[in-house]
């Protein structure tokens, strides 16, 4: 079983933490690179829809990128909730090799990585409208690679990514592959859930670090999550999603 999640917009350095691989489509990322240095600082902003100060520290980022120099691992690369309630930092060795070989991230300028694999700081989201290699935008540049990459690995896939970044692989699913989606709601008096964005990124990276505290072998494996009060809800649930509710 393989865990996809997805990225998270803020980067931080640690070149120190451990050896980091090559993550597997590093020259695919390198065409993005390029065109991106191909377009002015006002068409960048444009692309990564942020404020002055965040488009001129990333317009320099890129100016000056070396993909293969000071990396961090990739899992310890991105900030935010999902990797908070990770707490891939703290995570005892068993977990951490599980999550090495399980965990996988997918990433608008990386493609796919591997928890391990070596990477900088970078801004980029899968939506963003990238024209690249003949490409219109990032969903057509990585077409069905990512997917293919995924299942030549294992042909049971939990997703615990947004929609952005699912959206580039359950376009190509097969009927020899079992995609589980979790969703993480908060219950409603009429018996039915609410998503709550902010609580769902929360729980997904704590759903990642509970299948690696539990060696989760399948999906089923994990209706057994209990993390923050929430509980697999069986009748609300699917064979291809599975509702856990708080």
């Amino acid at each position: 079983m393989q865990i996809i999640i997805s990225p998270a917009k803020q980067m931080q350095v640690d070149t120190d933490a451990c050896a980091c691989n090559v993550p597997q489509f590093l020259e695919r990322t390198k065409l993005l690179l390029e065109a991106m240095r191909q377009m002015s600082l006002s068409e960048l902003q444009k692309l990564w829809a942020c404020n002055d100060a965040l488009a001129q520290q990333n317009y320099e980022r890129i100016q000056n990128m070396r993909l293969e120099r000071n990396l961090t691992p990739a899992v310890l690369a991105y900030v935010g909730l999902q990797y908070t309630h990770m707490g891939p930092r703290v995570l005892e060795r068993d977990a951490w090799e599980y999550v090495c070989k399980h965990l996988r991230i997918l990433s608008g300028f990386y493609g796919l990585l591997r928890a391990a694999d070596g990477v900088v700081p970078y801004r980029l989201e899968m939506q963003a409208r990238l024209a690249a290699a003949g490409s219109k935008n990032l969903y057509q540049f990585w077409g069905r690679s990512l997917y293919d990459a995924l299942t030549a690995e294992d042909k049971v896939l939990l997703n615990l990514a947004s929609k952005e970044y699912s959206k580039a692989v359950e376009p190509y699913l097969t009927d020899d592959v079992r995609f589980v989606t979790c969703i993480f709601g908060c219950a409603k008096p009429d018996g039915g859930y609410k998503v709550k964005a902010t609580e769902a990124k929360m729980a997904r990276g704590s759903m990642v670090r509970w299948c690696a505290e539990h060696n989760a072998q399948s999906p089923e494996d994990v209706q057994g999550f209990d993390v923050y009060g929430y509980r697999y809800r069986p009748e609300l649930s699917s064979d291809n999603e599975f509702v856990f509710v708080k």
